[in-house]
């Protein structure tokens, strides 16, 4: 990874009104913390040390928020017109680095991953992460640019001035790069989100699959992810209390690590270090999972169970999937009495199953996914 201590810097715009809001948006309560103290911990969390802060409405309390988190401020005397005028105020302090990210604060739920990406791929063109076709924050761009950026009258805001260079897309998973907070309705959608960061959404868990996995790989992800969620489907309409989303992306992702040792803990220790922690232990768990002393099914025991009735992208039957690999270990008496006992697991959960929903596994599996 390209180092972005001291060779990247970055600014997340603070000066503004937050007019549309009600309610003044960098120091909001956003899932525990304000939403500047978001900004400054993602991109400390990927690496970069050198954040600085823009201020202008109300900037003594941004500026205690910012001295609290240990991070400088610049003030934009100018801040009534308009977000140019902060990028302005901001950009000769960042003569010193190779580039640097602008992030206005009201795009608070980037993911750390995403700024690694483009500290990554940065070549000295301007990179933008791309999420499902479209670009979003935070921008990477050189510094070279900072001239042109003090020049420019402001027309069409910087967006009209980056369009005329050379740049990068950079393809990451990360939907928040496109979701701001003009309104409350739009801080909502925030709330609810930041509760769910460690588990992605499902466009999210298929564009990582999509970067990180092979295409076999793919298909065997997302043959078990609908296995996986008719099976949490049928359960839930039994009184079951199971996370379709947590599901699908768990089993979409189960095996985001296959082809390294010991791939299932690899898989968990992966999506924990991208901040899907929500994910990290049915991943890790995914090979065998006995049968809860409870008889209660969980997320886990529906990954793993998932798992077992699909080879590559077709279902099977547990019995067919082991039985495939007690004869390619028939010498291997060790090796055959794990197999089996995984097997016995696999098969106390399609019990556990059957017994929930009062009826066959097959009957369930050609049933509509969740």
């Amino acid at each position: 990874m390209t180092e972005g201590g001291t060779r990247f810097g970055a600014v997340i715009l603070a000066a503004g009104f937050s007019s549309r809001m009600g309610d003044f948006k960098p120091l909001m309560d956003l899932g525990g913390m304000a939403v500047l103290e978001r900004c400054v911990r993602m991109f400390r969390d990927a690496g970069v040390e050198r954040v600085l802060v823009v201020t202008g409405h109300r900037a003594p309390e941004v500026r205690a928020e910012a001295g609290r988190l240990g991070v400088p401020t610049i003030y934009n005397e100018g801040y009534e017109k308009g977000m140019f005028s902060s990028v302005r105020t901001a950009v000769s302090a960042m003569s010193g680095h190779d580039a640097f990210f602008l992030l206005p604060v009201d795009i608070p739920l980037v993911r750390p991953s995403t700024v690694t990406a483009l500290l990554d791929e940065y070549d000295g063109r301007i990179a933008f992460p791309v999420f499902e076709g479209e670009r979003g924050h935070p921008p990477l761009i050189p510094a070279a640019l900072i001239p042109a950026i003090l020049e420019h009258d402001g027309r069409g805001g910087l967006k009209t001035l980056l369009e005329g260079y050379r740049a990068l897309d950079v393809p990451v998973w990360d939907r928040g790069i496109l979701l701001d907070a003009d309104t409350m309705t739009d801080f909502a959608l925030l709330e609810r989100r930041a509760a769910r960061l460690h588990i992605g959404d499902r466009g999210e868990a298929l564009a990582l699959a999509a970067q990180s996995m092979p295409e076999r790989g793919l298909a065997h992800g997302l043959a078990v992810a609908a296995v996986a969620l008719r099976l949490g489907g049928e359960l839930n309409r039994h009184g079951g209390n199971l996370d379709p989303d947590l599901i699908h992306n768990a089993a979409l992702l189960h095996d985001v690590a296959k082809g390294c040792p010991g791939h299932e803990a690899a898989g968990g220790e992966l999506l924990a270090r991208f901040g899907l922690s929500g994910l990290s232990s049915i991943v890790a768990a995914h090979r065998d999972v006995p049968p809860p002393a409870s008889g209660v099914l969980t997320e886990k025991e529906v990954v793993c169970l998932a798992d077992k009735l699909v080879r590559c992208d077709r279902r099977v039957a547990v019995r067919d999937r082991f039985g495939e690999k007690l004869a390619l270990y028939r010498c291997d008496e060790e090796a055959c009495a794990a197999i089996r006992g995984r097997m016995d697991n696999a098969l106390a959960l399609v019990a556990l199953v059957e017994a929930a929903c009062g009826r066959g596994i097959e009957e369930i599996l050609v049933g509509e996914a969740a």
